[in-house]
């Protein structure tokens, strides 16, 4: 059996592996299911209908599956999914989907989200992130993997966050930040590349420096969006980094910070 403390209020159809550790005074409902090896600590809710995988914890005071803040929601049952190894820290706040969207929300694997950050409804974050404090969220944000958000970074809704970028503190983000891009400031301008993050994740010098120049390409040349695409093309040819950073520029739907 799952290691409940006697305080807690665990519903009888909720599923807990029996690893689970739950602590004093936590509340978990009837459509939650948790993995192996998941610690819940004490004061944390977790509601909805949420499928929590293995080897998380949840830090006091959270809310996980709790209602959309979108008053369009009447009461569907959307889904919030959480992958395997995640950290989230006090007071971390996670909507389930809405029905407006796919109805569901969805976290990856080996994220590190501190205290009081909020990540709104029908949210779709990659995996290896870290979300410092205060980081918010808005609804149908998409973070990729290994991005890095700053304290107190907002984020507007609908906005897509590249793999690999970084905001720097108090970032207001208004538009797409490309892969490997800092972004900076109210509203969030270009602050070079991410080129510490880089090499923590393994990329070579080389990588690093063809990355750099497509970034020089696109904010540092004064060339059109069509040109710079043209010579970001040149330069994907020898490149998968700066395929993939031309990639996004090409698809962003909401347009891009420059």
């Amino acid at each position: 059996m799952a290691n409940i403390h006697p305080t807690a209020v665990v519903d009888p159809k909720a599923k807990l592996h029996d690893s689970v550790i739950v602590g004093p005074y936590a509340v978990i409902g009837p459509d939650v299911t948790i993995g192996a090896d998941t610690v819940v600590d004490a004061h944390v809710v977790i509601s909805g209908v949420t499928t929590i995988g293995e080897r998380n914890r949840f830090y006091s005071f959270g809310s996980i599956g709790c209602d959309p803040q979108d008053k369009k929601y009447k009461g569907e049952p959307t889904r919030l999914v959480i992958g395997n190894g995640n950290a989230f820290f006090q007071n971390v706040t996670v909507s389930t989907g809405t029905v407006q969207d796919e109805s569901l929300t969805s976290i990856g694997d080996d994220n590190w989200i501190m205290a009081y950050v909020h990540i709104a409804h029908d949210c779709r974050i990659g995996s290896g992130t870290i979300f410092a404090n205060n980081v918010t969220l808005a609804g149908h944000v998409y973070v990729d993997d290994f991005a890095f958000l700053g304290g107190f970074t907002t984020v507007h809704q609908f906005c897509k966050i590249g793999a690999y970028a970084m905001s720097a503190f108090t970032a207001a983000i208004s538009q797409d930040v490309p892969p490997f891009v800092v972004a900076a400031g109210n509203r969030a301008k270009p602050a070079g590349v991410h080129s510490e993050g880089m090499r923590r994740h393994g990329f070579t010098a080389e990588q690093i420096a063809q990355v750099k120049k497509a970034y020089r390409v696109l904010y540092r040349q004064s060339l059109s969006l069509d040109e710079s695409l043209a010579a970001l093309d040149e330069l994907a040819a020898s490149s998968a980094d700066v395929a993939r950073f031309a990639g996004f520029i090409r698809t962003s739907e909401r347009g891009f910070i420059r």
